[in-house]
């Protein structure tokens, strides 16, 4: 009688190591609801329909920079995308361009934009 009542404890505690075991498994390949996975972000689509819908949804009754969708009075005004990174130029008849920093000094890439329009760059 004791070896049967002893047989059914080792059974039941395999049993239940087994299935814990499982949950675990489970938890860690499918997420498990417990909030230790965390979703991946997706990806943007590869095409403009994003970029298109929110230039279109966004509300500007000035001028709207289509590079950085900021609301602005005139084109000229548009700030450049990553400031930290590029300088803006503006050329004249209100138009700007924004390009990489030229170099170590400021107003680098400003002189070589003006050596470029006078044919000497």
């Amino acid at each position: 009688m004791r070896s049967i009542i002893s047989l059914i404890i080792s059974f039941l505690c395999l049993a239940l190591s087994a299935q814990a075991q499982f949950q675990f498994f489970e938890q860690m390949f499918q997420g498990g609801g417990h909030g230790h996975a965390q979703a991946q972000p997706q990806n943007v689509a590869s095409d403009s329909d994003w970029y298109q819908r929110t230039y279109n949804e966004a509300h500007c009754t000035n001028y709207l920079c289509p590079g950085t969708l900021s609301c602005v009075h005139f084109p000229h005004h548009c700030p450049c995308a990553w400031p930290s990174n590029e300088d803006k130029i503006e050329l004249g008849e209100g138009s700007a361009v924004c390009a990489s920093k030229g170099g170590y000094k400021a107003g680098e890439m400003a002189r070589k934009v003006e050596l470029a329009r006078k044919g000497l760059l």
